[in-house]
């Protein structure tokens, strides 16, 4: 009497099958992680990208919307008008139509930008306020005295220093350094000069940022330096709100 043969699978046999099958899930688990990891690493990479080209494109819009606002900082009403502009290496004020609140949109605001050490004392930041501008009445506490112009004798308004607002908006962070510089003309001749501290009876002709990264990475974009061209055209007094201002939000 044959005794037939079972079919069926040793304990060796379904080791190493279980073996197998384990690698080849291991296998897949890394290659998914990796490629998370890379995923997100050019997420990270692009939504840097994307900071520093918003931030570019803030300063661009702001500067280039500027309005040559007037404010009188004595003398009763009949003294004469001086230019809304504050310009320093580490600081700036002046009017824009271009909201960063508002998105682009909405009504004048005066603008200041500020230079001041970043987060625990390393390298720098650049760092903006926004407040409403409603007229040449909304600006004069903000002034001291006037001077005239030493390149042209005009009446130029002195302000005060720019200070850290309630809501401040972190344009540029991790700076190595940040400064302003202006192109102005002595009001006699075509020649133009870059200075470090402006406050003038014209608009300069265009407004340098100096700026470098505090650690350069060439992976990603990095805040550079740029130089942006002023030209206003626009009439103060278009803006001015003397009814019912606006309320701020």
């Amino acid at each position: 009497m044959t005794r037939r043969r079972q079919a069926g699978v040793t304990l060796i046999e379904l080791l190493i099958a279980v073996t197998l099958v384990s690698l080849l899930a291991v296998g897949i688990l890394f290659a998914m992680r990796v490629g998370l990891v890379s995923m997100s690493s050019t997420q990270n990479r692009f939504n840097a990208n994307r900071r520093v080209i918003g931030a570019q494109r803030v300063l661009d819009q702001q500067l280039a919307n500027m309005i040559p606002a007037q404010v009188q900082c004595g003398g009763g009403q009949n003294a004469p008008p001086a230019l809304f502009f504050h310009g320093h290496p580490d600081q700036m004020r002046f009017v824009s139509t271009h909201s960063l609140e508002e998105a682009g949109r909405g009504y004048p605001r005066i603008i200041e930008y500020l230079v001041q050490p970043g987060e625990f004392g390393i390298g720098v930041r650049l760092v903006m306020n926004e407040y409403l501008y409603t007229g040449p009445s909304s600006i004069v506490p903000l002034c001291t005295t006037m001077t005239p112009d030493g390149r042209t004798g005009t009446p130029t308004a002195l302000l005060r220093p720019v200070q850290l607002g309630p809501r401040p908006f972190v344009i540029a962070d991790k700076l190595q350094y940040c400064r302003f510089a202006y192109l102005v003309g002595d009001g006699k001749s075509n020649r133009k000069d870059w200075l470090i501290q402006f406050a003038g009876s014209l608009v300069p002709s265009a407004i340098r940022i100096d700026m470098a990264p505090l650690q350069p990475d060439g992976g990603r974009m990095q805040m550079a330096s740029v130089t942006i061209p002023i030209r206003t055209n626009r009439n103060a007094a278009t803006y001015y709100f003397d009814i019912d201002p606006p309320q701020q939000r």
